[in-house]
């Protein structure tokens, strides 16, 4: 890991195509809340962790069945003082024949050890590239964050 950007990656059985679906299905493994374009050169999405994380992120690379590339253009923490610390930064996800294994290597190029952040990023991004993306390819189930009002709803019901 450098000091100018937070890397991740892991490793699976599937075939480099079925990984690159998975990682373009950003509901599967990161949020039910997105709306948007996720998998288009040029296309936005909003997503959202409740109040506690918002941000507005665009599409800027896809070359598909090996990367994915994001910039995000908008960013609101609760729990930091700067609530933009990730604006301007990139995303990239890189999906890399391995033998009979394919690797994604995830990295957030500006997340550094500086930002009030990165603590609780880096535990976020860890959780969601090494099990939540990783079972969504593995099994087809991931462990995104759910929507917000889909929990509200169900909370309502059983009472």
């Amino acid at each position: 890991m450098s000091d100018t950007a937070f890397t991740t990656g892991i490793t699976v059985d599937q075939a480099p195509a079925e990984v690159f679906a998975a990682v373009v299905d950003v509901r599967g493994w990161w949020s039910a809340d997105i709306d948007g374009d996720t998998d288009r050169v040029g296309g936005e999405f909003d997503y959202r962790n409740g109040d506690l994380h918002t941000c507005r992120v665009r599409v800027t690379d896809v070359v598909p069945g090996r990367k994915v590339s994001w910039l995000v253009l908008e960013n609101h923490f609760q729990f930091t003082e700067n609530k933009t610390e990730w604006v301007g930064t990139t995303i990239d996800f890189e999906v890399v024949p391995s033998g009979e294994r394919t690797e994604v290597r995830f990295t957030h190029h500006g997340l550094v050890p500086a930002y009030e952040c990165y603590d609780i990023c880096f535990s976020a991004w860890t959780h969601y590239i090494g099990t939540s993306l990783r079972e969504l390819i593995e099994t087809g189930t991931g462990r995104p964050n759910p929507r917000l009002s889909d929990v509200d709803a169900a909370v309502a019901s059983a009472s």
